[in-house]
Formats: C-alpha cells, sequence, structure tokens
C-alpha cells in the first residue's frame, strides 16, 4: 500500500458554544504525541464564530509541544470581496488561521441546494487561495438502492474535474460520505466504502496518475471507534471525516488511536 499520510477530521457542525469549543479543542490538543511517521493529520472544523477561540487554544498547545491540530472551516464562498451579506471569503479564512475548508458538504448539497457546479467554483477558490479544500462527494439512500452511487459520486467530481483539472487536486483532499450513513448509526461496510474509494482514485488518476496515488480519501459516514480501524485497514481509506463523534473528546481521540 503507498505510504499516505492518514487523516482524522472532525466536522462540529452548528453545534456548541464558544466555551464548549474551546474546551472540547483544550482537551484534544492536551493529548501528547510522540512525534512519528505514522502520527496522523489531525483537523477540526468549527463555526464560523468560534474560529478564532480555537485557532488561540491550538496555537498555545503546540508552543507547548503538544498535539498540533490543524483548523478548517465548513464552508467559503465563490466572492473575492464586496457586498455579499452573511459570505465568508478564502481571505477571511486564512486569516483565521484555516489552512482547509469543507467544499460540497452533503448536508449543503441537499438543505441548501448547493449543485455540483458551484461547488466547484468553491473548490477552485479555496485551492486558488492556498486553502486546502476537502471535497465531499456522496450518494443518498435511495440513490444506492437504484444502484446509482457510481453515476453519483463520479458527478460530483466530475464537475470539480472539469472545472479545475486533475492538477488542483494536488494539494486536495477527498472525502466520501454516503448521505445515509451521516449522523443515523448506519456506516458503510469497510467493502463498501473500499469500492467507493477505488472508483475515485481511479477517476483521478485518469487525468493525472501521480496525483492518484497520492491524494488522501477520507471515509464519513457515523465513524466511531469500535469501527474506524476495520475502515482505515482498506487500502484506499486514509482516514475518516468524523461528524457526532468528534463532538466528544475521548471518542475523537479513540478514533485518532485507530488509525
Amino acid at each position: 500500500m503507498t505510504d499516505r499520510r492518514r487523516i482524522v477530521a472532525g466536522n462540529w457542525k452548528m453545534h456548541g458554544s464558544l466555551v464548549s469549543a474551546s474546551e472540547l479543542a483544550g482537551a484534544l490538543a492536551a493529548t501528547t504525541h510522540e512525534a512519528g511517521r505514522g502520527l496522523p493529520e489531525v483537523i477540526v472544523f468549527p463555526p464560523f464564530p468560534h474560529l478564532d477561540a480555537v485557532r488561540r487554544v491550538l496555537e498555545e498547545a503546540e508552543s507547548a509541544g503538544t498535539l498540533a491540530v490543524q483548523l478548517g472551516a465548513q464552508d467559503l464562498s465563490i466572492h473575492e470581496q464586496g457586498a455579499h451579506t452573511g459570505e465568508v471569503s478564502a481571505d477571511m479564512l486564512l486569516d483565521c488561521g484555516c489552512s482547509h475548508v469543507l467544499v460540497g458538504h452533503s448536508e449543503r448539497r441537499t438543505g441548501l441546494r448547493e449543485s455540483d457546479e458551484l461547488v466547484a467554483r468553491k473548490f477552485h477558490r479555496a485551492a486558488d487561495h492556498g486553502l486546502i479544500p476537502v471535497l465531499c462527494v456522496g450518494e443518498t439512500l435511495p440513490e444506492r438502492r437504484a444502484e446509482r452511487t457510481a453515476e453519483v459520486v463520479l458527478r460530483q467530481l466530475g464537475a470539480v474535474l472539469e472545472l479545475c483539472g486533475g492538477n488542483m487536486f494536488e494539494r486536495a483532499v477527498l472525502a466520501y460520505e454516503p448521505v445515509w450513513a451521516i449522523g443515523t448509526g448506519h456506516t458503510a461496510t469497510p467493502e463498501q466504502a473500499q469500492q467507493v474509494h477505488t472508483l475515485l482514485r481511479g477517476e483521478i488518476a485518469r487525468t493525472n496518475a501521480k496525483i492518484a496515488v497520492g491524494i488522501r480519501i477520507l471515509y464519513g459516514g457515523s465513524v466511531n471507534g469500535a469501527n474506524a480501524a476495520a475502515l482505515f485497514a482498506q487500502p484506499d481509506i486514509d482516514g475518516g471525516l468524523v461528524g457526532g463523534a468528534s463532538l466528544d473528546a475521548k471518542e475523537f481521540l479513540r478514533i485518532i488511536a485507530a488509525v
């Protein structure tokens, strides 16, 4: 198996308060790890209003030599600046200390009707400004039952490849999140997830084989400390994009340990 550094990312969604977000960040950062090749990359994605407070906690911990946790945002605007009330630009996220940003999360695709084309433009904006986009793709339960999983995820990925090309994935992350598994307690089996991850990596390889080998593809959807090891043991699953379990420091650390 290719040596790709594993990632465990926590999407905190619209949960918690300023105090709870800071406490959670502190609990993660206070856990010390021996530096080494096997250390996973850890990223947290707090709500926008909590970014600066979480950044301060993480920076203080990093200066003390504890676990390095990176900061990401849950979304960004396609606009550079201007009269776009409520939007947050890539430069603003960089000012807050973000290194990563989610694009195309299923809750935005379904709840806010974000199109594949809009997601592609967000991906391009993020990458063009030096942020690492984490592109989320995944099918709904009716789509899986209709055996349309491959069609859906390739369409979602294809929109980004068409606009951005394969080279822009050199500093990007993919996340396969079957919508039917997010927050439901139902998880794709390791074999089901591996099948889709192989498909996604193969599609990237069609445009750039070298980047396809190195790109990290995460699995998301009811990942927890009990099932993480079996999922991460698959050759094309390079870590997890964790939702609810990332709000519990002990459980999130169990997932990190599973890597």
